[in-house]
């Protein structure tokens, strides 16, 4: 690493032959390019080609509308897409803890919590080719990761949506 560059390659896998060849961040302006790296990492361990951080009403009675992104990172196209709609209805956590729910070849998700009458959720999808759960000493990292987003989103003030 120099001059505060990342370098990726270790984590590629060159032999793969559909290996994905986007980084596309939507959503990274300003202060919100710190989700950027814990966002990424997530995907990494999570298996997937996509993760974003959602918001939905936290009203039961407004969860049926799309979730809106605040930030997305696209490993698998560019420009990233924007389409949750598969992530209708996030429920948040027991208790509004944060919690990790593993859906298999459908990604996984983090309740991260609520703010200003929104719920905030991690998202992971593009898992298909995943043949098992998310190992737990992943998971342990999962969370760890998600914190730091939390932290950004709640200590840094990052959960609001700009127009």
């Amino acid at each position: 690493m120099a001059d505060g560059i990342i370098d990726i390659r270790p984590y590629l896998d060159d032999e793969d032959d559909d290996a994905q060849d986007a980084f596309a961040l939507w959503g990274g302006e300003g202060e919100r390019s710190r989700f950027a790296l814990p966002l990424w990492r997530i995907i990494y361990l999570a298996e997937g080609d996509r993760g974003a951080i959602l918001s939905s009403p936290s009203r039961r009675t407004e969860r049926s509308a799309e979730p809106e992104p605040l930030i997305v990172l696209d490993l698998r196209a560019d420009p990233a897409r924007l389409d949750f709609t598969s992530f209708v209805g996030l429920e948040p956590g027991p208790d509004g803890n944060p919690e990790l729910v593993d859906r298999g070849k459908e990604g996984l998700t983090v309740f991260l919590g609520e703010s200003a009458g929104r719920n905030w959720h991690l998202v992971v999808d593009g898992t298909e080719e995943r043949t098992t759960s998310v190992a737990a000493r992943f998971k342990e990292d999962i969370l760890f990761l998600s914190g730091e987003c939390a932290g950004l989103l709640f200590f840094r003030d990052l959960a609001r949506l700009e127009e």
